[in-house]
């Protein structure tokens, strides 16, 4: 059976020109892309997201980066779409992703790694919902 999962293409690799490049590789490796908007998350908008992770050091400074640009966010479609999605995208650390992951092609740094990518099943229909709503989402 297919699932979903939610991606976001992140602000420096925006800023890159690396989206296109991003979706090919994600479409190539089998993911259907389903639902894609840019969108520039707002103060507000972007504390929300991450509200899993307020009471975490690093929360300010992930607010603050999300917002520093435009995104490209994105729900795929694909067996195990989780799963594989991660594997796609690669460690969260560019310099530990394996080559040919997402995250060592377009990556810059631990807090510039490009691209985000749901951890659970439950966190993928989270992140997709507050992105989306149900309509925006073709299913088929």
């Amino acid at each position: 059976m297919k699932t979903t999962t939610l991606t976001i293409i992140k602000p420096e690799a925006v800023a890159k020109g690396h989206t296109a490049a991003m979706l090919y590789d994600i479409s190539q490796a089998g993911f259907e892309i389903i639902a894609l908007k840019m969108v520039q998350l707002t103060t507000q908008e972007a504390q929300g997201f991450y509200a899993v992770h307020s009471d975490r050091p690093f929360y300010a400074e992930l607010v603050e980066y999300i917002c520093q640009g435009p995104i490209a966010v994105a729900v795929l479609r694909k067996e195990n779409a989780v799963a594989d999605f991660r594997n796609l995208i690669g460690a969260t650390n560019p310099t530990e992703a394996v080559a040919g992951t997402l995250r060592k092609k377009y990556g810059t740094s631990l807090a510039e790694n490009a691209i985000h990518g749901s951890d659970s099943n439950e966190n993928a229909k989270i992140e997709a919902a507050f992105h989306f709503a149900q309509t925006e989402i073709f299913e088929g």
